[in-house]
């Protein structure tokens, strides 16, 4: 079984080509900065160098694959995240018609595609719908918010004794481990006894506020760590210093606000479909920990 995966040096894409490795899977793995998974190479994957968005790159790179992991990876610098989720979702979508690739498992979000306006909430579902409009078999995993998103605060932690997101302190959020959505794409790559197109919620064992979230942070690190609210202005100061276009700055404003929305696409009823295992306290203990370590 040879199995492709698209975006494969971020959290979720190494997770997954990880246990496909495990697996014994013939794998390929897609990457702007190949050198980043040198690891993956010596344990026996194979590393093709191409930008999401180049058609015949991954039309060549996915050739007599079984099965693809696709995930739009984040560009900041690009005139407009909405014109770049479609792009790059076109060119994995040719490369499954031309290679006649028969399953792909495609990264998306919880609410994808409920309205316009939601940011790239709103830009992953017209990625699953051009999917959907290939005679592969197609599975849309969409997660809750990333407990990993709190790997940007560990210098915050470390100096202020504080984390900071643009969402009120009471938001019921479902937080799950990017390690949960590697090992269920991975599970689906593997599997070729399901058929059809379908969706799958992730949404983690619980929801959990941010003051939650800090009282666990506290009892795990044995320090007290305060939630601080910050604006939706002041993050985008800080993506316009890294690079980030007018129009990503205003479309991740719009997700922002989607997230931070009670009654919005984080008020999505759970399932037992949609548990995955590892609670936040894990992840802390597990993850969090070891990137606070001096």
């Amino acid at each position: 079984m040879k199995i492709v995966i698209a975006a494969a040096s971020g959290n979720i894409g190494r997770r997954t080509a990880e246990k496909v490795i495990q697996a014994g899977a013939e794998t390929v793995l897609l990457a702007r900065h190949p050198e980043k998974l040198a690891d993956l190479v010596e344990r026996g994957a194979t590393v093709k160098q191409i930008s999401s968005d180049d058609p015949q790159g991954s039309i060549e790179a996915t050739q007599n694959a079984d099965a693809l992991f696709w995930l739009t990876p984040p560009k900041l610098d690009t005139p407009s995240l909405s014109n770049w989720y479609i792009q790059t979702a076109m060119a994995g979508a040719t490369a499954v018609r031309e290679n006649g690739i028969k399953r792909v498992v495609n990264i998306s979000s919880i609410g994808a595609g409920a309205r316009p306006n939601l940011g790239t909430v709103s830009f992953v579902g017209d990625v699953e719908s051009i999917f959907n409009q290939t005679t592969a078999n197609v599975l849309h995993l969409r997660p809750g918010y990333f407990m990993e998103n709190f790997l940007q605060q560990v210098k915050l932690i470390q100096q202020d004794h504080s984390v900071s997101f643009p969402y009120a302190s009471d938001h019921d959020i479902p937080w799950i481990s990017t390690d949960d959505i590697g090992d269920e794409a991975a599970k689906y790559l593997l599997d070729d006894s399901w058929t059809g197109k379908w969706t799958r919620n992730l949404m983690g064992p619980e929801n959990l506020t941010l003051l939650e979230t800090t009282v666990i942070l506290s009892q795990v690190l044995d320090r007290p760590i305060e939630y601080v609210q910050v604006t939706i202005e002041s993050i985008q100061q800080q993506l316009a210093s890294m690079g980030a276009t007018p129009d990503v700055q205003r479309e991740l404003e719009n997700l922002f606000r989607a997230i931070g929305d009670p009654n919005g696409i984080y008020a999505t009823a759970r399932t037992p479909q949609a548990f995955t295992p590892t609670t936040f306290e894990q992840f802390v203990k597990n993850k969090l920990w070891d990137a606070l370590a001096p």
